[in-house]
């Protein structure tokens, strides 16, 4: 296993030598490079910034729980535990707010539990679509994005159902 830790040494030693026999000058193109990502950074700040303030609009306007609750119903006829609600809903939105459920998850059930083993699941396997999809479609000509967010969002979904059947078996 220490054999990783030479990784990215060996990687970073790779792009030196490569760009010494290329005559590349390694430090204007660090800086260009830099430029570069500021500019994309000004660039994608507001869509990221509207996922950020609509989502803890929904949290603090009680959106969360009414969507929690009038869920629970369509969760449990796909056999996904009703504890899970809450994970499922922040998870295309919040990264870090799903983590947290999750910590809460494994708290309050234990980490050995079907509830946790498929929080697990649910959470490695499924994306911040709403994050992602500002980031993309920020820097995209064409603005057309309900198709692909539904498309995310219900294959995010069908992670979940799955996550749940296979964690049964477990």
């Amino acid at each position: 296993m220490k054999i990783f830790a030479f990784v990215l040494p060996c990687f970073v030693l790779f792009a030196f030598i490569s760009a010494f026999i290329k005559k590349v000058n390694i430090y204007d193109a660090f800086i260009s490079g830099v430029n570069d990502a500021i500019a994309l950074l000004l660039s994608i700040f507001p869509y990221i910034c509207a996922v950020l303030i609509m989502n803890e609009l929904a949290i603090q306007s009680g959106l969360w729980n009414l969507l929690c609750k009038l869920l629970k119903p369509l969760f449990s006829l796909f056999k996904i535990p009703p504890e899970l609600t809450k994970l499922i809903l922040l998870k295309p939105l919040s990264g870090s707010g799903s983590l947290a459920i999750l910590s809460d998850i494994y708290k309050n059930y234990g980490v050995d539990s079907y509830i946790s083993r498929c929080a697990s699941c649910i959470f490695s396997s499924s994306e911040t679509v709403f994050y992602i999809g500002a980031l993309y479609f920020s820097k995209c000509k064409n603005k057309k994005l309900t198709t692909a967010i539904i498309t995310c969002l219900l294959s995010n979904f069908a992670s979940c159902i799955f996550a749940c059947f296979i964690c049964r078996f477990l």
